[in-house]
């Protein structure tokens, strides 16, 4: 016998259970859709502002400024999560220290435009480690996407241009993967809130990359002493929009809204790196770039599109 449809509401959301299957999701409001579009261009104007901050800080030792001000922000905010500091340390150490350390590292060594596509492989590293570690159904469409994305790489590396910057190709394409590791290690993660993850990540990781940044880079005093308004505005804009205020909107997003309603926002980060390079950096991307980036965020828009077939019994209906 078929049970009563009835709405539940928790946590801002709504749901509409029906035979214990059926489950209608929310539709973005006009605010909620502008505020879901303003991460990507948050994000993505962080590859610009971290290009023009590398011109005067070591890359660790940039990000470690980043997150020692975010976490001077947050943590007085959000008490630090009881019995979960070795995951933490180790989350901060994968997810954050190692991650940044090989993408901003690599970037260094490439335009804004060819690190914010190729960092795109974030996705379908996060979709197959999804599979080995949960169990979650791959299938062939998504396997295709995988498969797009890897070629849209493979064109952009061989671009004759880049032929010398391989090794910082290699270092965004490893962060990728080491982000994706670390989204694995979170979701293992429980009682804890969203701003307590970034919270007390940032305090562990800012004091580790200045620890790994003293030991393999150098001119760290110089940097400081020679920084102009740019480098610090870098460190302002990494540490507060990027990472305070864009993380706080995702967050009010996903509170409201399933994953893979705003997932797709993200495949803008991109175009918007592109744009602020271009714009403030004067950078102009190659038609092999181009056509290799358009190519990765295919795939990637089909690993994202095919996780939303996926998810079985969902509609939207109107937010009141």
């Amino acid at each position: 016998m078929n049970s009563i449809p009835y709405f539940v509401k928790s946590s801002q959301r709504v749901f509409l259970i029906e035979d214990n299957q059926k489950i209608y999701i929310l539709r973005l409001t006009i605010k909620d859709f502008c505020l879901a579009l303003s991460v990507p261009v948050i994000w993505g104007m962080g590859f610009t502002f971290a290009k023009a901050g590398l011109n005067e800080f070591p890359p660790l030792f940039l990000m470690s400024l980043r997150f020692s001000l975010a976490a001077l922000i947050l943590c007085w905010f959000y008490s630090p999560p009881a019995g979960q500091f070795k995951i933490l340390f180790l989350l901060a150490l994968i997810s954050a220290t190692i991650q940044y350390g090989l993408t901003f590292t690599g970037l260094k060594g490439l335009d804004v435009s060819t690190a914010a596509l190729v960092v795109q492989m974030e996705v379908p590293f996060g979709a197959l480690l999804a599979a080995i570690f949960f169990k979650d159904n791959l299938g062939w469409i998504r396997a295709l996407g995988m498969a797009v994305a890897f070629v849209g790489v493979a064109l952009i590396a061989g671009a004759p241009s880049l032929q010398n910057q391989l090794f910082s190709i290699f270092l965004v394409i490893l962060g990728a993967f080491t982000w994706a590791l670390g989204q694995i290690m979170i979701k293992k993660m429980t009682s804890i809130t969203g701003f307590q993850l970034i919270a007390w990540i940032a305090v562990f990781a800012g004091p580790q990359m200045l620890i790994a940044s003293l030991l393999i880079e150098s001119g760290h005093l110089e940097s400081i002493k020679n920084a102009t308004i740019v480098g610090w505005g870098t460190v302002i804009y990494l540490g507060v929009i990027m990472t305070t205020v864009g993380y706080g909107i995702w967050y009010h997003i996903l509170k409201k809204y399933n994953v893979n309603q705003v997932m797709p926002f993200l495949l803008l980060m991109p175009v918007s790196s592109i744009i602020g390079a271009v714009l403030f950096l004067g950078e102009r991307p190659n038609l092999i770039t181009i056509a290799g980036g358009t190519t990765i965020i295919i795939g990637v828009a089909i690993i994202i599109f095919a996780g939303q077939r996926q998810a079985s019994g969902l509609k939207s209906i109107e937010a009141s």
